[in-house]
């Protein structure tokens, strides 16, 4: 609502589907709350998702199944809805939020970062598949960000996690993330970072193989 009455004051027009991306029905009634509407949609950012805080050896199935429900097929689904009207009316730009874990292996985190590996393999695969439907592809790789994901992350028991983690808690302010994100949307980037000095694992995992191994082993909850 917050973000719909700044819009409006600045002259925007808004439509508020509200959904739930661990449901598929959900998903598809809201998207076509929009389509019926038949404005032509230029752009579809995604930016939801639940994160984790549990070990492998302790999360139960139920809890690795429902972190892929939100994070990735709820992605896909809504990504699906959309895209052939965006090919109709002749390209468009799709951009997805993927993590810094995204890109490796993470404690504590395996399922989540695996959902977000799998991000990349489907919309890469869709960028390749649309280049001649003009269909831009970019893929937000956010580090330490200071919003409530960890309060929000999911326990082994599937509960909620319930507090700020130290490292969240010293990330960048989303209003100084959104800069960035907008900055890698105007260049068409088809991966935005976006973060502090903890960016540098991505450079470590690619150039410094064995490092990111030690330091990874040594993490701590």
């Amino acid at each position: 609502m917050e973000v719909a009455t700044a819009c409006e004051k600045n002259g925007c027009t808004t439509i508020i589907a509200p959904m739930d991306l661990s449901n598929e029905k959900s998903v598809s009634e809201a998207a076509q709350k929009v389509l019926d509407k038949k404005i032509k949609i230029d752009c579809l950012y995604q930016f939801a998702g639940i994160s984790q805080r549990s070990l492998v050896s302790e999360t139960p199935l139920f809890v690795d199944r429902r972190i892929f429900e939100i994070n990735f097929f709820g992605a896909i689904a809504l990504t699906k809805a959309v895209l052939p009207e965006m090919i109709k009316n002749g390209g468009g730009q799709l951009a997805v939020t993927s993590s810094l874990v995204g890109k490796f292996g993470f404690p504590f985190r395996s399922s989540y970062s695996a959902t977000k590996h799998a991000l990349h393999g489907f919309f890469e695969s869709l960028r390749a598949e649309n280049k001649q439907n003009n269909i831009q592809v970019s893929i937000f790789i956010p580090g330490r960000v200071k919003t409530n994901i960890s309060v929000n992350a999911i326990t082994k028991d599937g509960r909620t996690h319930g507090k700020m983690d130290a490292g969240q808690d010293t990330g960048i302010s989303p209003e100084k993330a959104a800069k960035i994100i907008i900055r890698g949307l105007k260049k068409e980037k088809k991966e935005i970072l976006v973060g502090g000095k903890e960016l540098i694992m991505v450079h470590i995992r690619r150039f410094l193989p064995r490092l990111y191994y030690y330091l990874s082993s040594r993490i701590k909850d």
